[in-house]
């Protein structure tokens, strides 16, 4: 597979990091946005990570990867792009609202990708032409998508499969760690993640104690053998795109009791402590 010119939509952390490590990887990259103050903040945080990695010997030659970068419009983007990734809301009906005018504007060879962490590929196909449909798939990163190597390739039911290989096979050459998924929601990663989180929570209830927040934390760190905590992992995550992904797959299974979301996760995004990026989550930042 030759991957040359790639797209992505949507210029929040996800987005942004998804920019950054195919620009990383060699492509020319075009990042868009609805809104030119958030592409020009992301254009300005990614550029300020390359030359923090230049300064600590870990990169070289951030010019020329700055060169790779640009932002865009949607409606001057350049539609022969080989690759579209829309990495937007978690909102279902704006997500097929994008892909009727991503199918409209690129063209005909140009592959269509969701970044979704919940929403099965064969809804937003609704949106589609025919011959659009083999060329839409799932491509689901994780935060950081520069440092995170895992992509879910998810095969929706009228996507090519050769091409879900071949994508496979072009990011395991890239140091990622692909896995082909089951177009169901939540894929593998979100549907198992929902307890890693949810049975912490009901552990901890309605009180976010620090120390017993900390607590859960080291025994799942240091006795369970992950990275990080749940109560870590969704600060670094974003308490408001956890909350809105155990949502989302909550509904997609009919409302099943395991997948509730927890009062508490809902009372942190009403007070706007989303975590690291606010400063403020389970955790205070400074």
């Amino acid at each position: 597979m030759k991957l040359e010119k790639i797209v992505v939509i949507g210029a929040g952390t996800m987005g942004s990091g998804i920019a950054q490590w195919f620009t990383q990887a060699g492509l020319r990259v075009t990042l868009v946005d609805s809104s030119e103050t958030q592409l020009r903040k992301a254009l300005s945080d990614i550029h300020d990570s390359w030359d923090k990695l230049v300064a600590r010997g870990k990169l070289a030659g951030a010019e020329s990867l700055k060169e790779r970068l640009s932002i865009s419009s949607l409606e001057a983007t350049d539609p022969s792009a080989d690759l579209v990734v829309e990495a937007i809301i978690e909102n279902l009906e704006i997500k097929k609202g994008l892909f009727r005018k991503l199918d409209a504007l690129f063209a005909p060879h140009t592959i269509l990708a969701s970044n979704t962490s919940s929403f099965p590929i064969a809804q937003m196909a609704e949106a589609l032409s025919p011959s659009r449909k083999p060329k839409l798939l799932g491509l689901h990163f994780f935060n950081p998508a520069t440092i995170m190597k895992l992509v879910e390739v998810i095969k929706g039911p009228d996507t090519d499969e050769a091409l879900c290989h071949d994508l496979y096979r072009w990011f395991d050459e890239r140091d990622k760690k692909p896995a082909l998924c089951k177009d169901s929601p939540g894929f593998i990663v979100n549907r198992v993640a929902r307890n890693f989180y949810g049975e912490p929570l009901r552990i901890v209830g309605n009180d976010a104690n620090e120390s017993l927040l900390r607590e859960v934390d080291s025994v799942l760190r240091e006795i369970g053998g992950f990275k990080m905590g749940p109560f870590e992992l969704m600060d670094l995550i974003g308490i408001d795109v956890n909350y809105s992904v155990t949502c989302s797959v909550w509904e997609a299974y009919g409302r099943e009791p395991r997948f509730t979301p927890h009062p508490l996760q809902k009372k942190l995004v009403d007070e706007k402590r989303f975590g690291r990026k606010s400063k403020r989550g389970f955790y205070t930042y400074d």
